[in-house]
């Protein structure tokens, strides 16, 4: 799942951006890489972020280690499925990560009722004797591991760059004006685009500038009623009293002689 964390170093040890490395952290040794220094304007940009210790560089038997861990995850998914339909839970098995350092197994599943999986757990810390531990995830969660390329051709944000996903709402669409067809607006998990939060905070703070639809103006052409917005270019559809429709830039208001609702 991609953890970001800050880690502390062993003396004066230093360690270059995208190095590869083991660390220690509380789920046991993992493999990671070194993002940048943890400088105060960084850290309190992360909230309640874990902590760990770099041990060392990936050393060549390390990386041989990490490539068969991950050509042995499929034989171990298999493995963990074969438990599941033979208990006959109500579960679906997402996928599973093994901890470099051999502590213990992470099982992911998707459910929407609480399963009961002690027998399950039992049996898989005595199939690879080690510790089981089990994560329900949403379908959020389930597309950050799984997905792979989004409808804008580029490699799904939550499986490269997000750390945390955002809230989105359907508002954040309309602010937008981005179609409210759920078929373009859905991203690989079936739920709104979490893209559609990357720029709405810049969209509420120019909607804020301009005067609400429905407004009564008054222009340097007359007076008018403003009928929609054009948020990004900060213009005004407005119609005058010789009911002429036209597109003008919020700075050619003169004045609001009545503030509208706001609605379409």
């Amino acid at each position: 799942m991609r953890l970001l964390g800050v880690f502390a170093t062993r003396g004066g040890d230093r360690f270059a951006r995208g190095a590869r490395v083991i660390a220690r952290t509380n789920r046991g040794l993992e493999a990671g890489e070194v993002l940048c220094e943890a400088t105060d304007e960084v850290v309190n940009q992360l909230v309640d972020p874990p902590h760990g210790q770099i041990l060392r560089d990936m050393t060549p038997e390390d990386a041989n280690e990490w490539h068969h861990l991950q050509q042995n995850e499929r034989d171990v998914f298999e493995r963990c499925r074969a438990h599941v339909l033979k208990l006959d839970l109500p579960m679906q098995l997402v996928d599973i990560e093994q901890i470099f350092g051999g502590e213990r197994v992470v099982i992911y599943y998707l459910s929407e009722q609480r399963v009961d999986f002690r027998e399950l757990v039992k049996e898989l810390a005595s199939d690879f004797q080690t510790r089981i531990e089990m994560r329900q995830i949403g379908v959020r969660d389930e597309a950050k591991l799984l997905a792979d390329y989004g409808d804008c051709g580029k490699p799904v944000c939550c499986n490269t760059h997000l750390v945390e996903m955002p809230p989105v709402s359907m508002k954040m669409a309309k602010l937008q004006k981005a179609t409210l067809d759920p078929t373009k607006i859905s991203g690989r998990c079936g739920r709104l685009k979490c893209c559609l939060r990357y720029e709405y905070d810049t969209y509420e703070e120019l909607h804020r500038e301009l005067p609400p639809i429905g407004s009564e103006i008054v222009t340097q052409q007359g007076r008018a009623r403003i009928l929609n917005h054009e948020i990004l270019s900060q213009q005004l559809l407005i119609q005058t009293e010789e009911d002429r429709r036209m597109l003008i830039h919020v700075s050619e208001v003169l004045s609001v002689t009545k503030a509208g609702t706001g609605r379409r």
